[in-house]
């Protein structure tokens, strides 16, 4: 994981499995910039989804392809991190377009 802010970090693929140690960390919600099957044998977003809900924990998909995030997607995005009641952690393949929309809001 890659600390962007004191609230917001970014990593690649995540698993479900990783959720319990996110949540221990103070971590609210999930964001995932991953297009579903973007890769051979990626977990898709909804075993995410259903792991971070059943740890309490919010998850938002807002997927990205490489270098084609729309300005609906950055809203997309500065609402999640908006609305997150503790730390937010922000996923793709790399890390690089969840960085990226994050500096995208201007935080």
């Amino acid at each position: 994981m890659k600390s962007i802010a004191p609230e917001f970090t970014v990593s690649g693929q995540i698993e479900p499995e990783d959720i319990g140690a996110l949540k221990a960390e103070g971590y609210s919600t999930v964001i995932c910039n991953r297009p579903d099957n973007e890769d051979p044998g990626q977990t898709p977003f909804s075993a995410i989804e259903a792991a971070a809900k059943a740890a309490g924990m919010s998850a938002y998909h807002i997927p990205i392809r490489p270098g084609q995030a729309t300005a609906e997607d950055v809203v997309a995005f500065h609402k999640a991190v908006t609305a997150a009641t503790g730390k937010v952690h922000a996923y793709c393949k790399s890390g690089g377009r969840a960085q990226s929309l994050y500096t995208a809001t201007g935080r």
